[in-house]
């Protein structure tokens, strides 16, 4: 009864999603019992052929063309057809007809259709997603186009503050004079004038800048070495000298950190803030005691293997007194005996010498 209960639930939930994606083929159909609607999705029948083809080509809609190619007399085509799309959404095996026949138990059909059914409403969902962020993307270009920011982004495209210092300036107007010479532009008597006026101006902050410009340019030479020394990937010079720093490599350099810096900021504040924000651990203060008791079982383990070893050195001393006993050797007279065999021929020969001596 529970297998039953479980895949009429989940007929209503298939079917409740076809009807909520709008599927024309359950439009007219008004089926209120999970019997009958279990009928519809897990028997083989035209319609349900037809309500796969039309999920299938909601997914893919190149699939519609090649449905249509298709002809009603041939079925096992379409099946093929259905099988290998299953298969390559990963829902089915290569071979499984009897699933888009609908021969297969209603629990693995019903679980079939949920799962493909899944991807349409996640596809909708990302489509509707997209379609407010266009939306509003569209709405902040309208208001930094408005009448009230077209003066800002007119500033913030010909700005009037030049950034650059007196020395430097000086450089670029003269650059910038050079070139016109070369293009053939010739400049207005009034512009040479007060070129000339602002050079004069310039000239005399020249030599008083001077030194700070070295020591701007030494500093900023050391840090290009060590920022050089830091990023290993920029190309060398070919020639050994000073490394060039490449503004695509740099550009791939903080593109990539920018990326490593927001994705770490997302796991920091969903997995590792918790953690980070506790108050560190407070030190036990019986730690000696802890101390005192290894100190104890090392000396307790010591023991125990020295009396290990004193039991083994007896135990091969045993062995070496019973081989002595137990052994034949050769004593005197060319003749094997035992040592205890050898002891009591000494005593009977004592005991012999004494008799004799003492009678």
């Amino acid at each position: 009864m529970a297998g039953n209960s479980t895949e009429q639930l989940l007929s209503m939930r298939v079917y409740n999603s076809l009807q909520s994606l709008g599927c024309p083929l359950v439009d007219g159909l008004y089926l209120r019992e999970p019997d009958s609607v279990q009928e519809l999705l897990c028997s083989p029948s035209l319609h349900r052929t037809d309500i796969l083809k039309w999920i299938c080509a909601s997914i893919c809609p190149s699939l519609k063309e090649k449905f249509s190619t298709i002809k009603s007399t041939q079925n096992e085509d379409l099946v093929q057809e259905l099988t290998r799309f299953g298969y390559e959404m990963m829902l089915c095996k290569a071979n499984d007809q009897d699933l888009i026949k609908g021969r297969a138990p209603p629990l693995r059909q019903l679980r079939f259709l949920e799962q493909i059914l899944m991807v349409i409403q996640a596809d909708s969902r990302q489509n509707s997603c997209s379609g407010d962020d266009s939306v509003k993307n569209d709405d902040l270009l309208g208001e930094l186009m408005s009448q009230d920011h077209l003066s800002d982004l007119d500033m913030l495209l010909n700005p009037v503050c030049n950034p650059w210092p007196a020395h430097i300036r000086e450089h670029l107007i003269r650059t910038q004079s050079a070139h016109n010479k070369t293009n053939g532009n010739h400049s207005k008597p009034s512009d040479v004038t007060n070129r000339s006026d602002h050079h004069s101006r310039l000239g005399s902050h020249g030599e008083e800048s001077l030194t700070e410009a070295m020591a701007l340019l030494q500093s900023t030479q050391s840090t290009l070495d060590e920022l050089h020394k830091e990023c290993e990937f920029l190309p060398s010079h070919p020639s050994g000298s000073a490394a060039v720093l490449s503004p695509c490599a740099l550009k791939v350099a903080i593109s990539d950190m920018s990326q490593l810096m927001t994705a770490f900021g997302h796991i920091y504040n969903t997995d590792f803030k918790a953690y980070c924000q506790r108050a560190p651990p407070a030190l036990n203060s019986d730690a000696s005691v802890f101390q005192s008791v290894h100190q104890l079982l090392h000396a307790c383990n010591t023991e125990l293997e020295a009396l290990k070893q004193l039991s083994e050195t007896s135990s091969s001393l045993t062995q070496t007194v019973q081989q002595l006993q137990t052994d034949k050797r050769y004593w005197s007279k060319g003749e094997k005996h035992t040592l205890p065999e050898r002891l009591e021929e000494l005593k009977n020969r004592y005991v012999a010498f004494l008799s004799l001596h003492q009678s």
